[in-house]
């Protein structure tokens, strides 16, 4: 795994972005079409705002997947994920093919739909980001490492729930959801590439505990170690409590 620091979330935003649109080319240029992952969420505010302007992507050409998404939140929820990918990506590249995980509709539906269509070719370029709790997606601690399912319902631990408070989506606990609907942890690691934007202070404690500690289902994003071609882009707020490592490579 290769980790890259960078000195604010802007510098980090505009780099990983250009990783972005370089896989999101290739993938076009070599197979016709780019098959892309998306997570939306505060901390990928500066990235999806850099990527939606990189040059010459045929924005026509890709299909995009949801992440993850809070069972029982309407789509023009502040916090709603849906809301946010419509608003930072969808809409403001043109994208016409794009699957929402849609909170309001039966979960065991939207599960079962948007799996099979996730499941139905590879992911060329994945984007993630990672919770105060270590989480990817919402496959919160102690995380399921071995379900094949493509998409699973996960009950969201509290850590997870004050997190969203946190970040202003919810007045308070009591307003968060308690279940949502999330990609699994062995298919997030099936897709080609795979891209962590990570930021801010409050995620330096869960970038320890992942990227030195064990890989574990207590920290889940952990996971990504396995991966073959996974880049973790930190800011110095979120690489703070890192020991300095020689596959740490610093970004200018």
């Amino acid at each position: 795994m290769v980790i890259k620091v960078f000195p604010d979330r802007k510098s980090l935003g505009k780099a990983a972005a250009g990783q972005a649109a370089t896989a999101i080319r290739r993938a076009i240029r070599d197979r016709g079409q780019a098959r892309v992952v998306a997570a939306t969420a505060a901390s990928q505010a500066e990235f999806l705002q850099a990527l939606v302007i990189e040059p010459d992507i045929d924005w026509s050409r890709v299909e995009v997947f949801h992440l993850d998404e809070y069972i029982g939140l309407p789509v023009t929820h502040p916090g709603s994920f849906r809301k946010m990918l419509l608003e930072q990506l969808v809409q403001k590249t043109g994208i016409t093919k794009f699957h929402l995980l849609d909170g309001d509709a039966d979960p065991a539906e939207v599960v079962a739909r948007v799996g099979r269509a996730l499941a139905s070719s590879p992911i060329d370029i994945e984007f993630l980001g990672i919770g105060e709790n270590g989480h990817i997606a919402f496959n919160d601690p102690p995380a399921d490492f071995e379900t094949e399912a493509p998409y699973l319902i996960v009950n969201l631990d509290e850590a997870c729930r004050r997190q969203q408070v946190g970040e202003a989506w919810f007045v308070d606990i009591s307003q968060v959801p308690k279940q949502a609907i999330s990609m699994s942890v062995k298919q997030i690691l099936q897709a080609r590439e795979i891209l962590a934007v990570v930021p801010d202070t409050r995620k330096a404690e869960a970038v320890k505990a992942c990227f030195e500690g064990k890989i574990s289902p207590m920290a889940p994003a952990s996971a990504l170690r396995n991966h073959p071609n996974a880049t973790l882009y930190l800011d110095n707020n979120s690489a703070a409590l890192l020991r300095s490592t020689p596959f740490m490579l610093m970004g200018a």
